[in-house]
């Protein structure tokens, strides 16, 4: 009970050790992007007709904020990773270890790829969309905070959803799903894409086509490469018992 008890709480400061240095390094990269605020507010506000518009000394800040988070975020995201696996790591086989380790570069260019695409396709036709709506019966002027708002709604969503190759490659991995039950939730998931992708744009039917296609595709290629990662592990699964397999059975019987 005793062995128990200490084992958990081994457990538990390895946990607290891992989440410390997910937060040392959320702060750091958070640091580092309010350092160059001005060069990233520049790149965001460069073909901008008009310049942004602040209701308050606390915008200013605010919108500086929330820039340097997003760069602290993406930063972050392969340290996570790796200190998700390396607190996983006792538990996993040696060639459990060696797959799930190089799926954590794929994570941080997939969620930079998935924000390139948000940011560079989505947020431009979305945008164009919208302030050609009030055409000239309305002045058209910007809030800094808002602007920004609109582009991290436009943008974040997608860097998370690229995310689900790779995930479920790690979980395939793992054993924890299979490709088979992907395709049975299939029109579920399609659902459930065609749904956010409805969320996010606005209510015309170019904008709900441009992003439902991708993140159906994103659904089919997840399906594909836990396809791909299946066969290899039940292969692998299979030669492993033909070579150790008799052995097991002969230290049975003896």
């Amino acid at each position: 009970m005793e062995d128990k008890e200490l084992n958990i709480v081994d457990h538990l400061e390895e946990l607290r050790k891992r989440l410390m240095i997910c937060v040392a390094a959320f702060f750091v990269f958070f640091i580092a992007g309010f350092v160059y605020v001005e060069e990233i507010y520049s790149f965001f506000v460069r073909d901008l007709d008009v310049k942004l518009i602040v209701l308050g000394p606390s915008d200013i800040i605010w919108v500086y904020f929330m820039l340097a988070t997003v760069i602290a975020i993406a930063g972050t995201i392969p340290v996570a990773a790796m200190q998700i696996w390396l607190f996983v790591k006792p538990a996993m086989k040696p060639s459990e270890r060696r797959i799930s380790l190089s799926y954590i570069p794929a994570l941080f260019v997939l969620f930079i790829v998935g924000l390139s695409f948000g940011y560079f396709v989505i947020f431009p036709t979305v945008f164009k969309f919208l302030v050609e709506l009030g055409g000239d019966l309305m002045v058209t002027n910007f809030t800094a905070d808002r602007y920004f708002r609109f582009i991290m709604h436009m943008t974040l969503p997608f860097g998370v959803l690229f995310e689900l190759p790779v995930v479920v490659m790690f979980l395939t991995s793992l054993g924890i799903i299979n490709p088979y039950v992907l395709v049975k939730l299939r029109k579920y998931a399609y659902f459930v894409l065609v749904f956010i992708a409805i969320i996010i744009t606005p209510p015309d039917f170019m904008s709900d086509f441009i992003v439902t296609i991708p993140l159906l595709l994103l659904y089919e290629i997840s399906i594909s490469l836990s396809k791909i990662v299946y066969r290899r592990k039940v292969k692998k699964e299979k030669e492993w018992n033909e070579k150790y397999g008799d052995d097991e059975s002969a230290d049975e019987n003896e």
